[in-house]
């Protein structure tokens, strides 16, 4: 039996490279696009790997841009995967208020030239798009796959548009292609511009003696915070169905970015307690020093204030449940924080 090949877009991010940890020990034989200038910069691009003790031996990279349909046909027509995970975007949501035509590119355009690749040279490939919860926008919590889609930035138009792209090759052309709606999902991997790697970051160096605070926008922004790691498995178990659906992952269990600094202040043992409300808020630890501001220059354009999802159907259909809770997560981070 031949070994199957699986491509995987966006590799030298955090979930690429937890997937393609995945999908070696699977036995997959794993191909990753990666952009021109992914190799720059020590902790967010391929440095990743290594730190999860994957070997770029293990892995065939490959330059390219999933804007550019040719060079995605080459691709294809070379690698002939088996299995697609379209991993590729502008991942940060406040970044694609700055560069939305760029954001809408990569996740709108670029889904569209793996689609129709795939159509045209691999039919018989399986494709795993990653959705987001930042489509639902501020819909009612909890969203599940029935919740209307009100996106708020335009990351999560870029994405609802990718995936009723999915959703439409799959009817139109009968070819296997699922929509993964993954709610915010960390780790050690994450980059440091994500709130939840910035407060484990900034604790550590306020441990260490080398920071005195940390900045942050809205504290009460509250989001449904899971494990990279329980998250790719689902994408792979979604691959793995009988017949290709789209499928929300989430712990069901929200917690707002105040509580977020309070746990990993925990990890490092210190109690942090707050005084004062909106712009003004601080939390201060025992000795009375301040160690959490707010600043109003970390505050989304246009706020999502409530994100937490309902995976009943992930765990009925699929038989997926998250094995990290919300504190096993931060304690994760803190534990294998690169300060």
């Amino acid at each position: 039996m031949s070994v199957k090949k699986a491509l995987i877009t966006g590799i030298a991010g955090q979930d690429g490279v937890y997937l393609a940890k995945y999908l070696i020990a699977q036995g997959y034989e794993v191909h990753g696009l990666v952009r021109w200038d992914s190799d720059v910069g020590a902790f967010d691009r391929l440095s990743r790997f290594g730190r999860l003790g994957v070997s770029l031996d293990d892995v065939t990279l490959h330059i390219g841009d999933v804007c550019d349909p040719h060079n995605t046909l080459d691709l294809f027509y070379h690698i002939r995967p088996d299995m697609i995970y379209n991993l590729a975007a502008v991942s940060h949501v406040a970044v694609s208020f700055k560069t939305p035509t760029a954001a809408f590119d990569v996740i709108s355009t670029g889904t569209l030239n793996l689609l129709e690749a795939m159509r045209r040279l691999t039919p018989r490939a399986r494709f795993y798009q990653a959705s987001s919860s930042e489509m639902f926008g501020n819909a009612p919590a909890p969203q599940n796959e029935d919740t209307a889609m009100m996106p708020c930035s335009p990351y999560g138009i870029a994405k609802l548009s990718a995936y009723h792209l999915v959703r439409l090759y799959r009817a139109q052309y009968d070819v296997f292609a699922v929509n993964g709606i993954l709610f915010n999902h960390e780790s050690p991997l994450r980059a440091h511009d994500f709130v939840t790697q910035k407060i484990v970051q900034g604790v550590k160096a306020i441990s260490a003696g080398r920071q005195d605070c940390i900045a942050l926008g809205n504290l009460d922004a509250r989001r449904d915070w899971g494990h990279a790691r329980d998250y790719v498995r689902g994408m792979f178990m979604m691959m793995q169905s009988d017949v290709p659906d789209d499928f929300v992952l989430a712990t069901g269990q929200m917690h707002s970015v105040r509580s977020f600094a309070e746990a990993a202040f925990a990890c490092a043992g210190m109690t942090i307690s707050w005084q004062g409300e909106g712009l003004d808020e601080v939390g201060i630890d025992d000795g009375g020093t301040v160690r959490v501001r707010v600043d109003e220059a970390f505050f989304r354009p246009q706020e999502l204030h409530a994100l937490c999802g309902d995976a009943s159907k992930a765990q009925r259909m699929l038989g997926w449940q998250p094995s990290y809770d919300f504190q096993a997560l931060v304690r994760d981070m803190m534990e294998g924080a690169d300060v």
